[in-house]
């Protein structure tokens, strides 16, 4: 009976061990070679507010599915396998959803609702066309990060959402046509490629009054499709807008005056819209709107990534250890 009783208890402390052992590491493939066919599938998979980063790694193929990543999903990694054929794909748009007015807010392709998310060579796409509001990807935790990773769709394309939230694009392709950058986030795009597909605003922030910063963009190039005769950097969604270039390379179809207002609002009085050290034919300030800024040397000095993103928490990870490969 005392050899049983010992069999028994190393048995229960073995199966206590083994679910005490989460999986840190899952594949996606659509050749059902890995652990999962589809992405969502993976996520759910995760264990949720876990102690180590999870890597969910996912194979060239067009997944057609809509990915939300929920709060308690934190520390989750999506590496795909290479950013031009490892493509999320979905299609919802304002009118396809038909949730009232608030709907282009649940037309994302891939939604980020936890911290500390990692993505690195993935394309997103919606595939609506020009039809209005259709959401490419939605970011709303704090402490995400995008790297080599491109974001396709027309208008609304990257929701940088979270008036609490941190994000940073490295290497980034981002495209669109109205507004295809806006949101109340903090983000720091740094040496992406920004794509305007229509005589429109590249982007529209809505920057709660009071934070230092909002989209700050660096050493990127703003380039535009064939026809496209005029495009401004931005407009201000909400008041206190915050938008900044830094040493960007900027198209001839960036409109001589730079910016524009929100249609029938007073929001140019309290929009902090700025330029530094920018290049190319787009770049010319002789035009610019009155209550746009050209920072001096002193001022655009303090738009680092460290301090853009300083930590704000007394436990929090540093800026450069966040912002490097997470997985």
């Amino acid at each position: 009976m005392k050899n049983f009783s010992i069999v028994f208890l190393f048995i229960v402390f073995s199966i206590t061990s083994l679910r005490g052992q989460d999986k840190l590491k899952f594949t996606v493939a659509k050749d059902s070679s890995g652990d999962f066919t589809s992405i969502q599938a993976a996520v759910d998979a995760a264990r949720a507010f876990p102690d180590a980063r999870i890597t969910i790694y996912i194979k060239n193929g067009v997944y057609h599915e809509k990915v939300r990543v929920p709060a308690c999903n934190n520390k989750l990694s999506f590496i795909g396998e290479s950013a031009e054929k490892t493509i999320i794909s979905y299609g919802d748009n304002f009118n396809s959803i038909k949730r009232g007015r608030n709907s282009t807010f649940y037309s994302y392709t891939l939604q980020i609702e936890a911290d500390d998310f990692y993505a690195e060579n993935i394309t997103i796409e919606n595939t609506s066309g020009a039809v209005g509001q259709a959401v490419t990807l939605d970011v709303q935790g704090d402490r995400c990060v995008f790297k080599n990773c491109r974001l396709l769709g027309n208008q609304d394309t990257l929701y940088a959402a979270g008036q609490n939230a941190r994000q940073y694009f490295e290497n980034c392709y981002i495209e669109g046509t109205t507004d295809f950058i806006f949101g109340a986030a903090t983000a720091v795009f740094n040496k992406c490629n920004i794509f305007i597909k229509a005589d429109s605003y590249f982007t529209a922030a809505s920057t709660p009054q009071g934070k230092p910063f909002g989209f700050v963009f660096l050493h990127c190039k703003l380039t535009a499709k064939e026809g496209v005769k005029k495009a401004y950097l931005g407009r201000p969604w909400r008041d206190y807008a915050n938008v900044v270039y830094l040493n960007c390379e900027m198209c001839p179809q960036i409109a001589p005056e730079g910016w524009a207002n929100w249609d029938k609002t007073s929001r140019d009085k309290t929009a902090y819209f700025a330029e530094f050290e920018n290049t190319g034919e787009g770049s010319k300030i002789d035009q610019r709107v009155g209550w746009c800024h050209q920072l001096t040397k002193a001022e655009a000095a303090k738009y680092t990534v460290e301090n853009i993103l300083s930590p704000v928490l007394p436990k929090e990870p540093a800026v450069m250890e966040w912002t490097n490969k997470m997985n």
